[in-house]
Order: C-alpha cells, then sequence, then structure tokens
C-alpha cells in the first residue's frame, strides 16, 4: 500500500487524538494519552518533528518527538513524564542533540505493513537534517508482563536483542537499527511493561562535529529615580539616556520599571488622583512613539515598564515590550492592588503569553502578578525562558514581597526573573510620594549559577543600571540534569491547575 508520511498539521489534530485513543484505549494504563491541547502543544513547540503517515487521505499513523539536550551522560535515567514536560514538549530545545522519540501510533488494522518503519525513517531524515547527534527513545517491553515472574527488565531486553525473545516493539526498534543501552525504572504507567521502558539509541551516521554556540542574552535593569519634570520632553531624555547606557553595555533587554510613566503626573495641572490616571492615559500615543524610536534607534528590546492605557470603558496598567523591527507586544497586568483600585480605579487584564523574539522567549508578570505562582507557572510551562518584572513598590515590606516572591519563582520554575523597580519621590503626587527598590536578576539555585541565586543585584534606593548576562544553556542543563529537578519532578497526580487565560487574536 501507498502510505505517505509528511509532517502534521492543524488539520490533522482531531485525527491523531482519535488514532491516539484507539491505540491507548483505556486513559488509566498510560501517561502518553493526547487530547487537543496536547497536540496543538506540540505543534507549536516542534512542528516540524511531528509526523503522521496518510492512506488515501486518512491518518493511519502518527509519530511525536522534540529535541532535547542530551549532553555528556546521554544514557542518565529520567522519566517519560519528565522527559516530555508531562507530554506538552514545552522543553523542546532547539539547541539540543537528540531528538527524542515521544511515541509512535499506528492504526490496528494498518500494523506491521511498514507504517513504523517509515515513520522511523522520517525521524532519521530529521535527525540528519537538523544535524542531531542522536535519536532515542523509551521502548515499551510489550512482552514483559508475561516474563516478568521469571527474569527481570534487563534479562528480558537482551533476550529479546539476542533473538531469543520476540517482543513487537523493541524487536521493531532493533530491526530500525536502534541499539539496546538500558532500562529505564518507573519511565512510565504501562502495565504491558511493568512501568520499565528500554532505552534505545539510533546514532547518527552523518553527525558532524559541531562548535557548540553559547546561547545567552544580556539584559539591562534600570533602577529609575522618580523626581518632578517639567514636560514630556524631560521623560524623554532621561528614558533615552538609560536605554543609551543598556546599549553601551551591549544588553539585548532593557527593563525600566512599573509606573515608569507616572512620573509624567508631575507636571499635570490635576486635583485627584482619578483625573491624575485619565489624563496620563492621553500620553498612550506619545509614549508608544518614544519607546519605538528608542527600540529601532538603539537595536535592542526594551520593556517600558508599564504605562496606564484606556481599553474600552477600563483603565490597565499594561507593560509593553518594543523590539528593534517595530513589533510591539503588550501584558496587562492581572492583579491589581487594593490602593491601585482605590486611587486610580485601575482594572486587571485577562491575558498572559510568552513573547517570541529573536533572542530569547520572553514572558512579563508585572509587580504583584509575580506574588502569584500559577502566573509564573503557566508562562514557564509555555516555554518562556526569562521573565520581566517591572515594579514599583512604596515601601521596604512592599518591595521585599516583591523580591521574595521574584526569587521563589526563579527556584520553582528553573527560570531567570529580572526585576526592576522605582526609587526616589514625586511630591505632590499622590499615591505616588515615596519609592524603595534593589532591582536584581534571579536565577535558579544550582552549580551553573550564582551561589546566592542572585546574578546581579543594585544597591537600594540608588538610582542606577544593573547588567548580567542569562545563559540558557546552563538553564536547559539544569532543567534536564540539575541537582534538583521541580519542573520534571511534579506530581500531577497530585496536584493540578486549571487555566482560563485568554490569549489576543
Amino acid at each position: 500500500m501507498d502510505y505517505a508520511v509528511r509532517i502534521a498539521t492543524l488539520d490533522d489534530i482531531d485525527a491523531i487524538v482519535r488514532l491516539n485513543e484507539l491505540c491507548y484505549p483505556d486513559p488509566a494504563e498510560s501517561d502518553a494519552v493526547w487530547n487537543r491541547r496536547h497536540v496543538e502543544s506540540h505543534l507549536r513547540a516542534f512542528g516540524e518533528g511531528q509526523f503522521v503517515a496518510v492512506l488515501d487521505g486518512e491518518v493511519v499513523g502518527s509519530a511525536t518527538s522534540l529535541v532535547v539536550s542530551m549532553g555528556r551522560d546521554p544514557h542518565r535515567d529520567h522519566t517519560w513524564v519528565g522527559i516530555t514536560d508531562d507530554g506538552m514538549l514545552y522543553n523542546h530545545d532547539p539547541f539540543g542533540d537528540t531528538l527524542y522519540g515521544v511515541d509512535i501510533n499506528v492504526h490496528p488494522d494498518h500494523r506491521r505493513r511498514g507504517v513504523a518503519t517509515r515513520l522511523y525513517d522520517a525521524r532519521k531524515d530529521l535527525c540528519r537534517r537538523l544535524n542531531l547527534r542522536r535519536m532515542a527513545v523509551g521502548g515499551r517491553l510489550a512482552g514483559y508482563r508475561d516474563q516478568a515472574s521469571e527474569m527481570t527488565p534487563e534479562e528480558y531486553a537482551r533476550k529479546v536483542a539476542a533473538g531469543e525473545l520476540t517482543d513487537p516493539v523493541l524487536g521493531l526498534q532493533l530491526a530500525n537499527g536502534f541499539v539496546f543501552r538500558k532500562i529505564l525504572h518507573n519511565y512510565i504507567r504501562d502495565p504491558m511493561s511493568q512501568d520499565n521502558a528500554a532505552f534505545m539509541e539510533w546514532l547518527n551516521p552523518a553527525y558532524r562535529s559541531r562548535v557548540r554556540r553559547q546561547r545567552s542574552i544580556r539584559v539591562s535593569c534600570v533602577q529609575y529615580r522618580m523626581r518632578k519634570i517639567q514636560d514630556f520632553d524631560g521623560f524623554a531624555r532621561q528614558v533615552r539616556y538609560f536605554v543609551d547606557v543598556a546599549a553601551g553595555y551591549g544588553a539585548d533587554f532593557v527593563i525600566f520599571p512599573e509606573l515608569l510613566t507616572a512620573q509624567l503626573m508631575s507636571f499635570l495641572d490635576v486635583k485627584t488622583p482619578q483625573e491624575a490616571i485619565q489624563r496620563l492615559t492621553t500620553y498612550t500615543e506619545e509614549v508608544d512613539v518614544l519607546f519605538k524610536g528608542l527600540a529601532k534607534h538603539f537595536q535592542l528590546g526594551v520593556i517600558n515598564g508599564t504605562h496606564p492605557t484606556r481599553v474600552g470603558d477600563q483603565i490597565h496598567n499594561i507593560a509593553s515590550l518594543y523590539l528593534p523591527d517595530g513589533a510591539v507586544h503588550r501584558q496587562p497586568k492581572l492583579h491589581i492592588t487594593p490602593n491601585e483600585k482605590r486611587w486610580w480605579g485601575i482594572d486587571g487584564g485577562s491575558s498572559l503569553q510568552v513573547f517570541e523574539t529573536p533572542k530569547a522567549r520572553v514572558g512579563i508578570l508585572v509587580c504583584y502578578d509575580i506574588e502569584f505562582p500559577e502566573a509564573a507557572r503557566y508562562l514557564a510551562d509555555q516555554g518562556a525562558d526569562v521573565i520581566f518584572n517591572p515594579f514599583c513598590t512604596d515601601d521596604r515590606q512592599g518591595y521585599l514581597r516583591v523580591r521574595y516572591c521574584a526569587q521563589a519563582r526563579a527556584v520553582e520554575n528553573q527560570i531567570y526573573v529580572a526585576s526592576a523597580g522605582t526609587v526616589g519621590n514625586l511630591p505632590d503626587t499622590e499615591n505616588m510620594d515615596i519609592q524603595y527598590a534593589q532591582s536584581a536578576v534571579f536565577s535558579p539555585s544550582d552549580f551553573a549559577f550564582a551561589r546566592d541565586g542572585i546574578l546581579v543585584e543594585a544597591s537600594p534606593n540608588t538610582e542606577t543600571v544593573i547588567t548580567t548576562d542569562l545563559d540558557f544553556d546552563a538553564l536547559q542543563e539544569a532543567i534536564n540534569s540539575g541537582s534538583v529537578r521541580p519542573r520534571a519532578d511534579r506530581r500531577p497526580d497530585l496536584f493540578t491547575y486549571t487555566c482560563h487565560i485568554k490569549t489576543p487574536s
């Protein structure tokens, strides 16, 4: 039969889910059960690694894969949930060295007709094209349950490899050039394999040794002093100065603090905080023009802290990320403090997303948002490399709430968090009288990072700029094989969260 293998598309999602349900009719017996959300995530994370086998327009086979970095210990122990980020592939590493086969499904009516071999061939071609060192899979021991009382899984796999026993899955992988390396215990829920898997490896014969390119970015955080100004031009001069400084230090991104544009209130002739915030929203276009121009002129990403912006009949506190190519990404503050509601009538937004930029995958959590673990976890699960955290706090207690939570989010999610805050005073501007900050960039706590999990921090309450490099290779190594692996070791059988995020169209 003329089976064709191609890259999966969004139009194939329903067919892939149906095929998976057919291959795993009892969800309680396997972790590798897909729903639409899973397959959408696969295509978004690594579209070119998802294949389908088609006959007469019908999807009869599918193969899921991602790229991971196995580094110097490619045969280390791992679990299916850990290596696939609970089946979502959020941990796909485009700079990795190994194509990892997550699963292969073949319709029961089309088995033993070469469909799986064609899917493996497509993966091998992808390995060659991406110049990956190997393909690895955790193979089911389909016949082990019947032999478990007589031998260990290691003995079973060796007997299959020696031709003394037959196994439909292990035998297929051996026939396709894979080599048995070891048994992975407690790898996946699978009664047939007694929760074991055979770690199988195919080495790419066309692999060319490559010089490892360090993947990193440089980030500057502006600890900005609020002071009275006379007009918008005075504000623009100060902002331009700090972007110039960051560019001079080779920064890829510069982060300003939350409510940066509140400084404009210092020259507004208004009588109430409500009137002040309403007037501040009228500067949205001028703020956009300023920051777009700075990002383009200095060729770096600029996060403008936040600017109160009118959205329909509400006012949202919105952070904007301006890129050198003219693109602008918006992230509203989600959680609004009692003061913001009482003094200014600000409302919370409802969208949260990771922004794909040429340098990094970026998430933004504004001030109070960092105090909610589920928000940072969502961004990490969506593949963010770094969370930018502009903040504005009036006293040390408020600052420490933000700081402690920012550092906790970095450890929990094995991610970088860069925080930038305001200092100084705005006389005669209600709810902005005093500021307290000690801006910092936090990392996970492991051997690859600074000993205290702080890459850099400013002196408290002093206007300055701090700059540091974020090493994403070190981050990926910590995620895959750190001293502890909080992302891989979650217990979704005990704890899950439900997300109602609205993604802007």
